[in-house]
């Protein structure tokens, strides 16, 4: 009975340490992008494109909509808790929120940004510069709050996150004539590869190690561009996936690049490209009926105002479906593609 009862001490004593290991490795998780990881600062700033209001965040805690473009929660929701950190990553903007929660967690996310000025431009959201800005100001803050060796370490040691890029084709290249008129498309991907290169050199000037470069999903899969690809009978739009392809793949070259270039940085790219479409070609595999459209309203072309709690079309059951609205996941998806992209990337940072 002794030695079962050292032997189980010393089993807690191990589950203790890696517990304490997984949460020193990663004591904070950063985010910087557009819709996919916005968790409400648009809320807080004049523009059209928001989601705080119901049926958005029906599957949140409490059925509250929080600014996030879905039902319930976003994949860095998924991925700072698999880290052992808050199951939901806040705001920067929100004043529900202030350092002591940041230090373990803030998104500066905002829907409709793109790695291109011009693209955050259209909707008047927040752009990568003014992102950084805000993290420039965090870092401030948390000095403040923790010390600066502590406040220098967290940041050395957090999980910095990207994801963005989308917009800057969908809403931008392929709608307003600007970029389509200035770049081939082959030279604004180069231009937006630019951008991101040395939007990733100033985190990694500011003291960041770990970052995970997100990559496009199969964008010509999103219900919206379904709907209007009436010629090619409503199927995913090829082109717009090709795009997405050829951008994945430079990403990746930039990823290799970039850690060659940056002593102890540890760059990632954390593809969602193919378990996305995967999902959208076989549904019924994860546990999804419908690929096609989305659940908010007609499934077809709605977004945020558009897609409101009046909307008599609106699913009763969001987890039967891939997307939530016409541009955006369902929770159940999102919860998919963190684990897939956790298992597959994000888990050296274990």
């Amino acid at each position: 009975m002794a030695y079962l009862h050292i032997s189980c001490l010393l089993l807690a004593q191990c589950l203790l340490l890696l517990v304490t290991r997984i949460v020193a490795n990663v004591p904070a998780v950063v985010v910087f992008g557009d819709s996919s990881v916005d968790a409400g600062n648009n809320n807080q700033i004049s523009t059209v494109l928001k989601s705080n209001f119901q049926p958005y965040g029906r599957d949140f805690d409490g059925g509250m909509p929080t600014g996030r473009f879905s039902n319930g929660r976003v994949p860095t929701d998924f991925i700072s808790k698999a880290f052992g950190l808050r199951s939901s990553v806040p705001a920067y903007l929100d004043p529900a929120y202030n350092i002591s929660d940041f230090a373990v967690g803030v998104t500066f996310a905002s829907a409709g940004t793109g790695y291109d000025t011009a693209t955050s431009d259209v909707l008047s959201v927040i752009p990568l510069w003014k992102q950084l800005q805000y993290y420039k100001e965090f870092q401030n803050k948390l000095r403040l709050y923790m010390g600066g060796n502590k406040a220098d370490q967290t940041i050395h040691e957090a999980l910095h996150i990207m994801s963005l890029g989308t917009n800057d084709f969908l809403e931008n290249y392929y709608t307003y004539p600007g970029r389509s008129n200035q770049y081939s498309i082959e030279q604004y991907q180069n231009f937006l590869i630019g951008i991101a290169g040395n939007f990733i050199k100033q985190l990694y000037g500011l003291g960041a190690r770990k970052i995970s470069l997100g990559g496009l999903p199969p964008m010509g899969c999103l219900p919206l561009e379904r709907t209007t690809n009436i010629m090619g009978g409503n199927d995913c739009v090829s082109n717009y996936n090709n795009v997405a392809l050829e951008f994945n793949d430079k990403l990746k070259t930039l990823t290799t690049n970039l850690n060659k270039q940056l002593p102890g940085i540890k760059l990632v790219f954390s593809n969602p490209y193919y378990i996305f479409l995967h999902m959208i070609r076989r549904p019924s595999l994860y546990g999804f009926e419908v690929s096609s459209v989305a659940c908010c309203a007609s499934g077809m072309f709605e977004m945020g105002y558009a897609c409101n709690r009046n909307n008599l079309f609106t699913c009763t059951d969001a987890s039967k479906y891939i997307f939530w609205d016409a541009f955006h996941p369902t929770e159940k998806a999102n919860h998919i593609i963190s684990d897939y992209v956790l298992k597959k990337v994000l888990a050296q940072f274990l």
